[in-house]
């Protein structure tokens, strides 16, 4: 599974932008945040900023520009969990896997994103919303 968005606050789509990745295979779906300049692979507590909107079956080459949309402060955005999350209550701050298209079922005290528990065709998905907006 990938980071789809569930919900704006306004029900507006974000609009694409073309921004240069690092070393990455990027993913339709897959969290990402802007370091030195580039496009990296958000992980862990780190909140992602954007989301891919492509797809490489390669890895890219430092400074190749990729489509993905902003995360913004109104978004809900969906995915799924690496593992089983029945410890996770609603409001938890959960981690990024390390693969930028799900979350872990590992709490967090510090950054990481708002994660909301859901069952739906007995597969456990994540709604959240990221702790900051857009800086």
């Amino acid at each position: 599974m990938a980071f789809k968005i569930y919900s704006t606050d306004d029900n507006r789509a974000p609009g694409i932008e073309y921004l240069p990745a690092s070393a990455i295979t990027p993913k339709v779906g897959m969290a990402l945040t802007q370091t030195t300049g580039q496009l990296a692979l958000a992980t862990g507590a780190t909140a992602p900023t954007y989301i891919s909107m492509c797809e490489k079956d390669g890895e890219c080459t430092a400074g190749d520009i990729i489509p993905v949309i902003r995360v913004g402060k109104d978004m809900i955005l969906e995915t799924t969990f690496a593992a089983a999350a029945t410890s996770i209550k609603l409001g938890d701050k959960v981690t990024l896997h390390t693969d930028g298209l799900q979350v872990t079922a590992t709490t967090t005290n510090g950054g990481g994103v708002h994660g909301r528990h859901r069952q739906r065709q007995h597969v456990p998905r994540a709604l959240l919303r990221t702790t900051k907006g857009v800086q």
